[in-house]
């Protein structure tokens, strides 16, 4: 059966599960650590409660912490990972590794630190990866926290402050040919100590 134009395709957007760094309030970007103890305990509770849903294409950062998250998704569901770079969490530069109220602190906002990726391009390539991804069905997309909230402010224009985004938290997006998208539901987590 041919899918009709205003059929709704639901895709979950998720973030990977947490760090050190994560814990220590420090910014990551391109560094590449591992999920600590919590993030592990965190991605199987994330895994579990996903599984409710029909996950047929598991897409995520090309990033460690990305990759290990996705992983564990798709093996709950029994599919593959992949990674999408256009996923790949906001470079910030010299400030990666440092605290980010200190970086806040010092220069006003994240965006107005030298060497930091703009918002802008992130938020492009991001939609660029979304809108790929609109209308296959079992879509899960996993990235960082600064890549969804850029995603979810720009379909959602009336959130005046960005969505919070606790690790390994899924969002539950709808997208249809003719109305575009809507956000269902934001910032889900099924572990509890996120």
């Amino acid at each position: 059966m041919a899918e009709s134009k205003d059929e709704w395709c639901r895709l979950i957007l998720a973030r990977h599960g947490q760090t050190v760094l994560n814990a220590n309030g420090e910014l990551r970007g391109h560094l590449d650590p591992d999920l600590d103890d919590v993030g592990r305990r965190q991605v199987a509770a994330l895994a579990e409660a996903l599984s409710v849903y029909d996950v047929q294409v598991v897409r995520h950062s090309p990033l460690l912490r990305a990759r290990r998250t996705a992983e564990a998704i798709a093996a709950a569901a029994d599919t593959t990972a992949e990674a999408d770079e256009r996923l790949m969490d906001r470079d910030y530069g010299q400030w990666a590794g440092h605290p980010k109220a200190a970086v806040i602190a010092q220069w006003g906002s994240l965006d107005a630190a030298p060497g930091v990726e703009p918002a802008e391009d992130v938020l492009a390539r991001a939609a660029a990866a979304l809108d790929a991804y609109a209308d296959q069905p079992g879509v899960v997309l996993v990235a960082h926290d600064a890549v969804n909230q850029l995603l979810l402010g720009h379909l959602d224009t009336s959130l005046t402050v960005p969505p919070r985004q606790r690790t390994a938290c899924w969002n539950v997006l709808q997208h249809n040919k003719t109305q575009g998208w809507r956000i269902l539901e934001m910032d889900k987590v099924a572990a509890a100590d996120s």
